[in-house]
C-alpha cells in the first residue's frame, strides 16, 4: 500500500477526492466576481465563489446554493465551463471542481461570510486580475476568456 493509500481522516475513513463547484459571474462591464479566501483550501488567494457539494446534492443545486450563501446572489446557470483538479498531497487535499458560467438574476453581491471564510469580494476586469489566484479558478477564467475572444 502506498503512502497516499494508507492515510486516513480523523474518522478513519480513507481520504478520497472531494467535489466542489464554482461560478464564474460576470457583470454588465464584463468584470468577474472574485472572493479572497481566508481559509483552506487555497487560503490567501483570490477565487471564484463556490464550495463543496453536499451528499445527495446535484452539482447545479450546489453551485446555486453556495453563491447565495457566500455572496447573496441568485444566479442562473448559463452552461458548464470546465472542470478543474487540485491535488496537494502535502495539504492532504484532492479536489475535483466543476465550474459553471452563470448570470445574476437577482441581488447585489455582498460578503455574507465576512470575518469567516471570505475576507473580501470584488469585481475585476478579465484583463486585470488580482494575484495570487486559486489554482481551481484559473481554468474557469481561461475558459470564459476563450468564449469572449470568439465574439
Amino acid at each position: 500500500m502506498s503512502d497516499s493509500e494508507s492515510k486516513v481522516t480523523t474518522d478513519d475513513a480513507p481520504l478520497q477526492p472531494r467535489i466542489g463547484v464554482g461560478a464564474v459571474i460576470l457583470n454588465e462591464r464584463n468584470e468577474v466576481l472574485l472572493v479572497w479566501r481566508n481559509r483552506q483550501p487555497e487560503q490567501y488567494t483570490w477565487s471564484i465563489p463556490g464550495g463543496k457539494v453536499d451528499p445527495y446534492e446535484s452539482l447545479e443545486t450546489a453551485v446555486i446554493r453556495e453563491i447565495k450563501e457566500e455572496v447573496d446572489l441568485e444566479i442562473a446557470i448559463e452552461g458548464l465551463l470546465c472542470t478543474a483538479e487540485t491535488i496537494r498531497p502535502e495539504q492532504e487535499e484532492h479536489w475535483i471542481s466543476v465550474l459553471y458560467f452563470t448570470r445574476v438574476i437577482h441581488g447585489t453581491a455582498r460578503n455574507l461570510e465576512e470575518g469567516g471564510a471570505i475576507g473580501e469580494i470584488g469585481w475585476f476586469p478579465l484583463n486585470d486580475l488580482p494575484s495570487p489566484l486559486a489554482r481551481f479558478t484559473v481554468p474557469g477564467l481561461q475558459a470564459v476568456m476563450q468564449l469572449y475572444s470568439k465574439d
